[in-house]
Protein backbone atom coordinates (compact mmCIF):
# COMPACT_ATOMS: atom_id res chain seq x y z
CA UNK A 1 0.00 0.00 0.00
CA UNK A 2 0.91 3.29 -1.44
CA UNK A 3 2.18 6.30 1.82
CA UNK A 4 0.78 9.56 1.49
CA UNK A 5 2.07 12.66 2.39
CA UNK A 6 0.11 16.43 2.25
CA UNK A 7 0.60 18.86 0.08
CA UNK A 8 -0.11 22.16 0.08
CA UNK A 9 -0.74 23.42 -3.96
CA UNK A 10 0.41 26.70 -5.05
CA UNK A 11 -1.62 27.44 -7.85
CA UNK A 12 -4.20 25.24 -10.06
CA UNK A 13 -2.81 23.36 -13.63
CA UNK A 14 -5.65 22.40 -16.23
CA UNK A 15 -5.41 18.87 -16.52
CA UNK A 16 -3.15 17.85 -19.23
CA UNK A 17 -0.81 20.34 -18.62
CA UNK A 18 1.80 20.30 -15.77
CA UNK A 19 3.28 23.64 -14.86
CA UNK A 20 6.24 23.59 -12.67
CA UNK A 21 9.07 26.57 -12.03
CA UNK A 22 11.94 24.34 -12.71
CA UNK A 23 14.39 24.66 -10.50
CA UNK A 24 17.68 26.12 -9.78
CA UNK A 25 20.58 24.30 -10.78
CA UNK A 26 22.28 22.66 -8.07
CA UNK A 27 25.13 19.31 -8.51
CA UNK A 28 21.72 17.24 -8.77
CA UNK A 29 19.66 19.67 -10.57
CA UNK A 30 22.03 19.95 -13.28
CA UNK A 31 22.23 15.75 -13.48
CA UNK A 32 17.95 16.21 -13.76
CA UNK A 33 18.32 18.49 -16.57
CA UNK A 34 18.63 16.33 -19.66
CA UNK A 35 14.74 15.09 -18.65
CA UNK A 36 13.15 18.60 -17.90
CA UNK A 37 12.08 18.68 -21.48
CA UNK A 38 10.46 15.12 -21.57
CA UNK A 39 6.95 15.09 -22.25
CA UNK A 40 4.93 12.76 -19.73
CA UNK A 41 1.12 12.09 -19.94
CA UNK A 42 -1.10 13.42 -16.52
CA UNK A 43 -4.54 12.20 -16.26
CA UNK A 44 -7.00 12.92 -13.60
CA UNK A 45 -9.38 10.13 -13.14
CA UNK A 46 -13.27 11.18 -12.01
CA UNK A 47 -13.94 7.87 -11.12
CA UNK A 48 -14.55 4.19 -12.85
CA UNK A 49 -17.97 1.89 -13.50
CA UNK A 50 -18.09 -1.57 -14.55
CA UNK A 51 -20.83 -2.48 -17.15
CA UNK A 52 -21.72 -4.99 -20.01
CA UNK A 53 -21.76 -4.56 -23.13
CA UNK A 54 -25.16 -4.47 -23.74
CA UNK A 55 -25.50 -1.68 -21.11
CA UNK A 56 -22.93 0.07 -23.10
CA UNK A 57 -24.92 0.14 -26.40
CA UNK A 58 -27.49 0.92 -24.79
CA UNK A 59 -26.55 4.48 -24.04
CA UNK A 60 -27.73 7.46 -25.59
CA UNK A 61 -27.85 11.20 -25.32
CA UNK A 62 -27.86 12.65 -21.98
CA UNK A 63 -27.20 9.22 -20.30
CA UNK A 64 -25.60 9.27 -17.42
CA UNK A 65 -23.18 6.24 -16.23
CA UNK A 66 -22.84 6.78 -12.16
CA UNK A 67 -19.62 6.48 -11.07
CA UNK A 68 -17.72 4.61 -7.43
CA UNK A 69 -17.19 8.00 -6.00
CA UNK A 70 -18.95 10.79 -4.34
CA UNK A 71 -19.30 13.87 -4.95
CA UNK A 72 -16.44 15.70 -3.92
CA UNK A 73 -14.33 13.11 -3.44
CA UNK A 74 -10.66 13.54 -4.72
CA UNK A 75 -10.19 12.51 -8.02
CA UNK A 76 -6.53 10.57 -8.69
CA UNK A 77 -4.20 11.99 -10.82
CA UNK A 78 -1.97 10.15 -12.88
CA UNK A 79 1.73 10.53 -14.67
CA UNK A 80 2.02 7.96 -16.98
CA UNK A 81 0.03 5.62 -15.96
CA UNK A 82 0.80 5.49 -12.23
CA UNK A 83 -0.82 7.17 -9.39
CA UNK A 84 1.23 9.94 -7.76
CA UNK A 85 -1.51 12.13 -6.43
CA UNK A 86 -4.98 13.17 -4.99
CA UNK A 87 -6.62 16.32 -5.69
CA UNK A 88 -9.63 18.54 -6.28
CA UNK A 89 -11.30 19.56 -9.70
CA UNK A 90 -11.29 23.50 -9.69
CA UNK A 91 -12.42 25.73 -12.56
CA UNK A 92 -9.56 27.38 -14.30
CA UNK A 93 -11.27 30.03 -16.42
CA UNK A 94 -15.08 30.20 -17.80
CA UNK A 95 -14.66 26.74 -19.61
CA UNK A 96 -12.08 24.97 -18.71
CA UNK A 97 -11.34 22.56 -15.64
CA UNK A 98 -8.28 21.53 -14.01
CA UNK A 99 -7.20 19.80 -10.15
CA UNK A 100 -5.20 21.40 -7.47
CA UNK A 101 -3.11 18.54 -6.01
CA UNK A 102 -4.15 18.26 -2.39
CA UNK A 103 -1.94 14.90 -1.49
CA UNK A 104 1.02 13.15 -3.13
CA UNK A 105 1.39 9.76 -2.90
CA UNK A 106 4.54 7.74 -2.29
CA UNK A 107 5.12 4.69 -3.84
CA UNK A 108 7.06 1.89 -1.74
CA UNK A 109 10.18 1.08 -2.86
CA UNK A 110 11.09 -2.71 -4.02
CA UNK A 111 14.28 -3.64 -2.37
Amino acid sequence: MADTESFEPVGSTAVGEARAPRPSPSAAGRDLEAVYDIPVQVSAVLGRATMQVSQLLKLGRGAVVELDRKLGEAVDIYVNNRLVARGEVVMVDDNRLGVTMTEIIKAERAG
